[in-house]
């Protein structure tokens, strides 16, 4: 017999503890369960360590929420300090870099259809109710399994709407992006990375007045007022940022 072995990440321990139970009961199904975003990375390390990966990771959406860990995301230069809990959608689009064999099913109080289109934009495979049958979160954990998406029926128009929506946001991101030239990217890459003027000057070998240019051309081009805004519709448009530990900029007489 084929076993599934499955990850219950939830940190209220009642609900957690009931669902392992129950999905423990079943002959083909071997559980474990983990109380926040950073336990579970960690649940899925070991397992690969010791060469018994997980299949599936039952997340749930709010993550955190419960207990007040999950602070608005800070943005990049805005201070030193831990960073923010993973909420279930950020914890699924970890996984899925981390761990791209494992399949992700999110588990939610309520039909958000906004919230289920960022989790497949994540990587998750299904959305699911919290209050679903056991038979049918069964269904959906091997249905993922057989590379399949299972999203409850009557969010399907409005997840579309959504996903639709985004594309349309990324392409017209993407299209300002294009409009910038190659240092302009260059010192826009910087900034999604969280580096201020002084260290992109550092960085790119320019003077600090030229990265401030720079970066006024940048928030020109993008049509946004503030750095946090064009950090924000870099990540829509995809840009990466900058490998400060691998990228190498050499100097050249082109550069400004």
């Amino acid at each position: 017999m084929v076993r599934i072995r499955v990850l219950v990440v939830d940190d209220h321990r009642i609900f957690a503890e009931s669902l392992a139970a129950a999905l423990a009961a079943e002959p083909d199904v071997d559980v474990s369960a983990a109380g926040s975003g950073p336990a579970a990375l960690r649940c899925l390390e070991r397992a690969v360590a010791e060469g018994r990966r997980f299949d599936v990771v039952l997340v749930d959406a709010d993550l955190g929420a419960a207990a007040g860990t999950v602070p608005a995301q800070r943005e990049p230069g805005s201070g030193s300090g831990p960073p923010p809990a993973p909420d279930g959608i950020a914890l699924v689009a970890g996984v899925r870099v981390t761990h791209p064999g494992v399949r992700a099913v999110v588990l939610a109080e309520r039909d958000d259809p906004r919230r289920a289109a960022q989790a497949l934009q994540a990587g998750a495979s299904g959305w699911v109710a919290k209050d679903c049958s056991l038979s049918r979160l069964l269904a959906v954990i091997r249905g993922v399994l057989r590379e399949e998406t299972h999203l409850p029926p009557a969010l399907l128009t409005g997840v579309l709407r959504e996903l639709t929506a985004a594309r349309k946001h990324r392409t017209d991101s993407e299209r300002l992006v294009e409009s910038l030239t190659p240092r302009e990217h260059e010192v826009l890459r910087c900034m999604v990375a969280g580096l201020g003027r002084k260290d992109v000057a550092a960085r790119l070998f320019l003077s600090p007045h030229t990265v401030r240019t720079h970066m006024q051309n940048v928030l020109g081009k993008l049509g946004v007022h503030s750095t946090l805004a064009a950090v924000a519709l870099a990540r829509r448009a995809g840009v990466r940022p900058a490998d400060l530990a691998g990228d190498v900029v050499e100097r050249s007489g082109q550069l400004a």
